[in-house]
């Protein structure tokens, strides 16, 4: 009787298992009831306060969709994020693109960094898996002809032009220094930068490269001091722009310096401390305050979350954006509704969203800030 009743447990516990594991994969298929959308970005590491707020923004958005109810295909549907840390690296990121391909996902949002959402781009496409990201804006990654690729932010060529022309017609640069991290961000932006700069009369007296994992530029900014320039760009991400604002003052390099959106931080700001006082830098989009939906965001992000570091609005519209697609495809199958993310025109919080045919969200603007007693404070937005 005893042996009976273990085989019987043996069977159910069995059973149970086979049950857990079919909901599970059944997980990853909107068939079943749930939706997995991937959200990758720097989780750890020296980026991970930009990263966290891409996710928390995203989770934002899962949430509140749910809580109002989602329905395809006639069937209630519910939103997972999956959230993955790809630590800002290349080789991290297409790992764990593989991964969630492999798992399933019906759509990413993400990654943050250009030179991580590059490579893992080619994973997604060649899975036909939509991508959203809120944060890339290196040019080449929508120029990859990927019809997978979106994303919602302003990227650096129009980025780059605003900072290049602001330098010189605005801040009366004519010799210039440029510093870049050598990623895909970082490169990128400061080559539109230069070209623009150039083209509106200025000098580039140096362009030095450091690394996103610097933290001492004392022998760059030397070197750059002795050639006199006027104003100093940074190609490059906060965890580097606050120490080298820093060192700048010790060594005397009393010039302006110009960072682009991955400059234009809190973070950035604490870092630097009173160094960052007077700091100019760019963010694509419009102030927070001044986006459509801004106030209301802020108010419950930040109820829930805390401080507003640059991308979660960007990334909470990038879920909006993806479900959107999916309910006007009735699916949520990626090959269904992937026809319909060209079509999208909606209303976010950060603007009116629509894509070009390269995948870059048409009619973007890029706002100038320039940090004072330890805030941003807007200095104009271009069109």
């Amino acid at each position: 009787m005893k042996s009976s009743r273990r085989l019987a447990l043996a069977a159910l516990v069995a059973a149970v298992g086979l049950i857990g594991c079919g909901q599970q994969d059944a997980g990853n298929t909107a068939g079943e009831g749930i939706v997995q959308i991937g959200s990758v970005a720097p989780l750890t590491g020296p980026q991970a306060h930009l990263g966290k707020d891409n996710d928390n923004g995203a989770q934002l958005a899962v949430d509140e969709i749910n809580a109002a109810g989602l329905k395809l295909g006639g069937k209630p549907l519910r939103l997972q994020l999956v959230s993955e840390d790809d630590q800002a690296d290349p080789r991290t990121a297409t790992i764990i693109a593989q991964k969630l391909v492999d798992g399933g996902v019906a759509g990413v949002i993400g990654h943050l960094n250009s030179g991580a959402t590059i490579p893992a781009s080619k994973i997604y496409h060649d899975a036909g898996i939509p991508q959203i990201s809120p944060s890339a804006t290196a040019i080449a990654y929508t120029a990859q002809g990927f019809k997978t690729a979106f994303r919602v932010m302003t990227n650096d060529e129009q980025q780059g032009k605003a900072l290049g022309q602001y330098a010189v017609a605005k801040l009366g640069a004519k010799q210039i220094a440029i510093i870049d991290d050598r990623t895909a961000y970082g490169q990128g932006l400061a080559d539109e930068f230069e070209k623009a700069a150039k083209a509106a009369g200025a000098e580039i007296v140096a362009h030095e490269f450091t690394s996103d994992r610097s933290t001492d530029f004392l022998a760059i900014l030397t070197s750059i001091k002795a050639k006199h320039p006027q104003l100093l760009f940074y190609g490059g991400m906060d965890a580097q722009a606050g120490p080298m604002a820093k060192q700048m003052q010790q060594l005397g390099l009393n010039v302006q310096l110009l960072g682009g959106d991955g400059v234009e931080t809190a973070e950035f700001v604490k870092l630097a401390g009173t160094d960052a006082e007077g700091v100019v830098a760019s963010s694509p989009g419009l102030p927070l305050a001044s986006m459509p939906g801004g106030t209301a965001f802020k108010e419950k992000f930040t109820a829930r979350y805390g401080q507003i570091q640059t991308y979660a609005p960007y990334a909470y519209d990038a879920v909006y954006v993806m479900v959107e697609a999916m309910r006007r495809a009735d699916s949520a199958e990626p090959g269904n509704y992937l026809a319909e993310l060209p079509k999208t025109d909606y209303q976010g919080v950060t603007g009116h969203i629509r894509f070009d045919a390269k995948g870059d969200v048409a009619g973007g603007s890029v706002t100038l800030y320039q940090a004072k007693s330890g805030t941003w404070q807007v200095l104009e937005t271009v069109h």
